[in-house]
């Protein structure tokens, strides 16, 4: 050890006398309970070194890692870690960023929502793995546009459900079969407190029903500036059933659902009232809130005296709402009498028949044969609504086209802003070392413009390959690790353990496919060229490699056999070790697969595909899309910044559909990704290729990033609900 390297712990052992361990145990304390932390790298490395193996093994949750130690053996580890400095930094640097409120883009462009913020209602929210409040790509994508609005200093408030078994965790038996596991979450281990009103009380707020009254407390987390509220029904003067009403996420029957969606969109706005938070907005995330408007009218009627339909037009205009799923059966609808049972009170209230009230949520208001749609309501109680991606406001506007009977389908008011990530999240730190390089200093604060990523361009190709390469190498040991862990919970024997910690070559094309296991999103596919994909698999010098990883919902059995089917192929020689399948997606695995992949692969029958925002993540990291020209895929493609599966059109025959992109996938990998990946010059570099990461970097990071899709949204949506200016009616 040089002298220098001696001296610095004795540096640091000097500024450590000045601080008492409470001192600094309360300073970590506050870092961890602003999930601020979860998308800054650095900080996120300061947790895992007070103990490594315990932070793996909390799913990386510092309050839970914290609850296990005292002050003084945080006061020791740091000490011998040299981690003084860097617990004072990360408070400090987490205070400043609170207290940094008028130097933001939203200071800038959202003065309005200044005094009246937005107040954005999602069923689920995917913040971090650690708070299991979500179950993929909507709670992801909601958790990803608060902490975007975050970052840019946009005035909003966020409400969701508290679920304290979260979405179930899934485990496969020896037969391949997905089981699932609903675990309880300690409320201590988690960084929020009771929210509470004016007079320092903790809320609960009251939803009436007709048969009795259902209570709600109210939960406060926070995700850097942003305010994420969380109604819980586990309350006393709840029935036993209404007190695991919140349970579980997606859980239960069309009964439970209501109930859910009454405390989401009618107790959302009376935690809001008790808040004292006068909203200037209320963004709707899909249907599951569309109650909240009717709570919202009743409001005004009470305050201001308006009419019904007058309150109504007042109400819609600072409304917006965002639908999410083509797919028919992804729209939420209720019978007649679960309506009146819910929301009959709130009916009365409003002065309003129940006919009337069914009208609302009816395409056609006098068919009583038809039932009450959650994204009817959403559309009619909005004036601002817009799909998620430029295919899926064409798909929607001819879906919902009969709502507006007088408009040709083209002028059907239902805009597009398309999804986008949180870069800062989903970015693996070695590009981001990269990107700091040779990117504009500022260009974290830019991301979501086009010219702050043009110096990809200047990257030097042997150092994106080797970056690339490193993340790639980690991934693989995630997977082993993850499989090896799999087989010794099945209790297979010592020689299936041993392959598992071997599975997959560094050196093969990497090809990865996770989401949720819907139907039409066909994880399949492939199977139906499986013979030919053995083939590929199996080639000696240009071998190729697939992980699969994604929950099927509890009652998807077609979801429930395709994971079977894939997960099984480790049994058969000619796929054992090059097809693995990790079990219990979640956040952690995800971020895994889109940071270490070669290819992300996407294959959904078209046009069911929203948008999709797994492979946006993959782009930040270098990975390229190899999928159907669907969702975000079909305006994001140009012919050199990735791949396309098929020509973007579609049989009105299923079967043949899905024979046709099966083969298309199979010609694409063959033809196109398989050469491109080898040719590889006398360095072993494949020129090409880089060259395509290059372009699908600097085409798609910035127009698929969530400080883009926010930006978006409050320009063409925020604002002018709000009674400002939009800069054009791009999104109507």
């Amino acid at each position: 050890m040089s002298r220098a390297e001696a001296a610095a712990p004795s540096v640091e052992r000097a500024n450590w006398t000045e601080v008492t361990p409470e001192t600094l145990y309360a300073k970590l304390t506050t870092v961890a309970r602003n999930l601020w932390w979860s998308w800054h790298p650095e900080v996120v490395s300061l947790f895992r070194d007070l103990d490594p193996v315990r932070w793996r093994q909390l799913d990386h949750n510092p309050i839970a890692l914290l609850s296990e130690m005292t002050p003084q053996q945080v006061a020791d580890r740091a000490n011998e870690m040299v981690l003084y400095t860097r617990i004072n930094q990360a408070h400090r640097r987490l205070k400043d960023y609170l207290s940094n409120t008028t130097h933001t883009w939203g200071a800038r462009h959202a003065g309005v929502l200044g005094a009246k913020p937005v107040a954005y209602f999602s069923a689920e929210f995917g913040i971090h793995e650690c708070v299991p409040i979500y179950s993929g790509g909507l709670g992801v994508l909601s958790g990803d546009h608060i902490k975007s609005a975050s970052a840019l200093g946009v005035p909003l408030v966020a409400i969701g459900l508290f679920y304290d078994q979260g979405y179930f965790r899934q485990h496969l038996d020896g037969d391949g079969y997905q089981q699932e596991e609903y675990v309880d979450t300690r409320v201590e281990n988690l960084p929020m407190e009771p929210a509470v009103g004016k007079d320092g009380e903790p809320i609960t707020v009251t939803i009436d029903t007709r048969d009795g009254k259902l209570l709600a407390k109210v939960w406060l987390m926070r995700v850097g500036r942003i305010n994420l509220y969380l109604l819980d029904c586990d309350v006393e003067g709840n029935s036993p059933q209404d007190r695991q009403l919140t349970s579980r996420l997606y859980g239960g029957d069309r009964r439970t659902r209501i109930r859910q969606e009454m405390v989401l969109g009618v107790g959302g706005v009376k935690a809001l009232k008790a808040l004292a938070i006068d909203a200037g907005v209320y963004h709707l995330n899909e249907g599951h809130s569309a109650f909240a408007p009717l709570e919202v009218i009743r409001e005004v009627m009470e305050h201001d005296g308006l009419s019904f339909d007058d309150a109504l037009r007042e109400v819609a205009q600072k409304t917006t709402f965002t639908t999410h799923t083509p797919v028919p059966a992804g729209h939420d609808r209720f019978e007649a009498d679960l309506i009146e049972e819910h929301l009959g009170p709130l009916r009365d209230s409003l002065g309003i028949s129940h006919d009337q009230l069914m009208g609302l949520g009816r395409v056609e208001p006098q068919n009583e044969q038809e039932t009450f749609c959650m994204t009817v309501i959403g559309l009619k109680l909005s004036r601002k609504a817009n799909a998620v991606s430029s295919l899926h406001g064409q798909v929607s506007r001819r879906m919902w086209a009969h709502l507006w009977p007088w408009r040709v389908e083209e002028e059907v008011p239902i805009g597009h802003i398309t999804n986008g990530v949180h870069v800062a999240s989903w970015l693996a730190q070695p590009m981001r070392q990269l990107y700091d390089k040779i990117l504009p200093a500022d260009w974290g604060y830019r991301q979501g413009e086009d010219e702050a990523w043009q110096n990809i361009y200047n990257v030097d190709p042997g150092e994106l390959w080797e970056t690339h390469n490193a993340l790639k190498s980690r991934l693989l040991e995630f997977v082993r690790r993850r499989m090896s862990r799999q087989c010794r919970r099945r209790n297979e024997d010592e020689s299936r353990i041993e392959a598992a910690r071997n599975v997959l070559d560094p050196s093969a094309l990497t090809i990865g496919f996770a989401r949720r296991f819907a139907t039409y999103k066909r994880a399949d596919l492939f199977l139906r060229q499986l013979d030919a994909i053995a083939e590929l698999i199996n080639d000696v010098n240009r071998p190729v490699q697939f992980i699969f990883s994604g929950k099927a919902h509890p009652a998807d059995e077609g979801g429930k056999s395709f994971i079977k089917r894939i997960a099984n192929l480790r049994n058969d020689p000619k796929f054992a070790g090059r097809i693995v399948f990790l079990e219990d997606y979640d956040i952690n695995v995800a971020r895994h697969l889109v940071q270490g992949v070669d290819v992300w692969l996407n294959n959904p029958r078209r046009p069911l595909e929203a948008s999709g925002t797994s492979g946006m993540k993959a782009v930040l990291n270098g990975g390229l899309n190899c999928s159907i020209l669907d969702g975000w895929w079909a305006e994001a493609y140009n012919g050199q910044n990735g791949f396309a599966i098929g020509n973007g059109t579609q049989h009105v025959d299923d079967n043949i559909t899905d024979a046709r992109d099966a083969e298309d996938l199979f010609n694409v990998l063959r033809d196109e990704v398989i050469p491109l990946y080898y040719d590889r010059d006398t360095d072993g570099l494949p020129h090409k290729w880089i060259e395509f990461m290059i372009d699908s970097i600097v085409t798609l990071a910035a127009r698929f990033s969530a400080h883009r899709m926010v930006i978006d949204y409050v320009r063409h949506s925020y604002v002018p609900a709000a009674g400002g200016l939009s800069s054009d009616m791009a999104a109507r």
